[in-house]
């Protein structure tokens, strides 16, 4: 019998975002120990582990969407996730040029 080995959900997360958007920058963090006290958090098993996270993302397939349609794309991605435990997301989504990234962008 094969074993299984567990997967955290911010290794998921970020391998779901990485292959789907072709990050340049992607950063996720787990915030979910700050939210362990809250009451919707009291009743999950363990406290709150793995349910709130800020993900920062830069990437060229942001290109030509408005905030909104970018925070859609994450979300639509995610979605598993979300329905699986995961219960707050804060999102920064960029392009390269609005984080400064690319060519000319040590530029003053």
């Amino acid at each position: 019998m094969a074993s299984r080995t567990l997967i955290s959900r911010a290794t998921r997360i970020k391998a779901k975002l990485e292959t789907a958007l072709q990050a340049a920058v992607l950063e996720v963090e787990d915030v979910s120990y700050q939210h362990a006290g809250h009451a919707a958090m009291r009743g999950i098993e363990g406290g709150a582990n793995e349910t709130h996270f800020n993900v920062s993302i830069v990437s060229t397939k942001f290109e030509g969407h408005n905030l909104v349609k970018r925070h859609r794309m994450v979300y639509d991605l995610l979605s598993d996730e979300l329905q699986s435990g995961l219960h707050a997301l804060s999102i920064t989504a960029k392009t390269p040029k609005e984080a400064g990234l690319g060519v000319g962008a040590d530029k003053v």
